[in-house]
């Protein structure tokens, strides 16, 4: 891996999950100024999800642990602490990254039990962040699960999927092949505070206008809906507005969840960002993850409209995968899922 101007930390006594999943070294790079990577060799690729988790899923991938995104909302922030890292500033800076996840998914994915199942990428953080721009992991696993004959989604927020367009055409001419966008804010200024990591909700939509160009039927997952603060009609009108116009197929909306560590975090946030939302948000989820049933079916009625309107309802029948749902990280899959 080439770096300009690198440095390596050979001091990872603190960090005793990493040496446990096989760490090689830790890099930093003032292009990714405030970030350090550590490359690690990866003992297994594909994942398996609980036969109890009733996902659409059983198996996904996952390239990186850790996000530069820094979505203060991000649902797997917790997986970070089963490495030895913490939850907040550490799952923004500190990426774990498996160089070596496309050789050993082409091995696994050789053996005669595997059965071909659909397989999910980006169900715990983007595996288009903006290391992959340096690693280019995403294009031998796009090719491994290709060549093999196995059926694929992505969910990303990462413009840079753009790149591996050519890959992904030529991928949905042999196996089944989704791909999902994440938009959830349209106003900048709650972008740049929520999500400071991430390309700007302009760059997403415009790749969702390549993907419809290619061909590929998108799905936008226009979640978590943030109570009080982007959950008004005019922000919704005007998010599946943009969603439809920009050519989705169809649009998925939720709202947020608050378990785990990302509670923490996100209301930290909240508290000095909007102080005066800090009651409410007691009221919505007490002391749990998840909102009222009663706010959740508000939502629902103020979203399902809209999306019927913009014509962006999922069809009924349709054969490709679902694009994957965000899912909470597993005690058992979190070390290196």
């Amino acid at each position: 891996m080439r770096w300009q101007a690198q440095t390596l930390d050979a001091d990872d006594g603190a960090l005793p999950g990493l040496t446990r999943a096989g760490l090689v070294r830790s890099v930093r790079t003032p292009e990714f100024d405030g970030i350090t990577f550590h490359e690690v060799l990866c003992k297994s690729a594909l994942n398996k999800m609980p036969e109890s988790s009733s996902l659409p899923f059983r198996w996904t991938i996952n390239p990186m642990r850790g996000c530069s995104h820094a979505c203060r909302y991000c649902f797997a922030r917790g997986s970070h602490e089963y490495l030895g890292l913490d939850a907040g500033e550490d799952f923004d800076s500190e990426i774990v990254v498996k160089t070596n996840v496309a050789a050993i998914l082409r091995r696994e994915l050789a053996r005669r039990s595997w059965q071909r199942e659909p397989v999910a990428l980006g169900t715990n953080t983007d595996p288009y962040q903006r290391a992959e721009g340096r690693y280019r992991l995403m294009p031998g696993i796009i090719g491994a699960l290709a060549d093999s004959g196995t059926p694929f989604s992505i969910l990303t927020k990462g413009p840079l999927l753009r790149r591996d367009l050519p890959l992904l055409t030529e991928a949905s001419r042999r196996v089944a092949v989704s791909v999902a966008v994440s938009i959830a804010i349209l106003d900048p200024d709650l972008h740049r505070s929520l999500e400071p990591g991430t390309p700007t909700p302009r760059a997403r939509l415009d790749l969702v206008r390549a993907l419809a160009d290619a061909g590929f039927a998108v799905h936008v997952m226009a979640a978590p809906i943030i109570p009080c603060l982007t959950d008004s009609s005019a922000h919704l009108d005007a998010l599946f507005a943009a969603i439809a116009d920009a050519g989705a197929d169809s649009a998925t909306a939720f709202p947020l969840h608050l378990r785990g560590s990302t509670r923490g975090w996100f209301l930290s946030w909240l508290a000095t960002e909007h102080p005066a939302l800090l009651r409410r948000y007691r009221q919505l989820y007490g002391r749990g993850g998840n909102v009222t049933s009663t706010y959740s079916a508000w939502l629902r009625d103020r979203v399902d409209p809209l999306l019927v309107a913009y014509d962006l309802r999922r069809p009924q029948g349709r054969t490709t995968p679902t694009p994957p749902t965000p899912v909470p990280p597993n005690p058992q899959l979190a070390l290196f899922g």
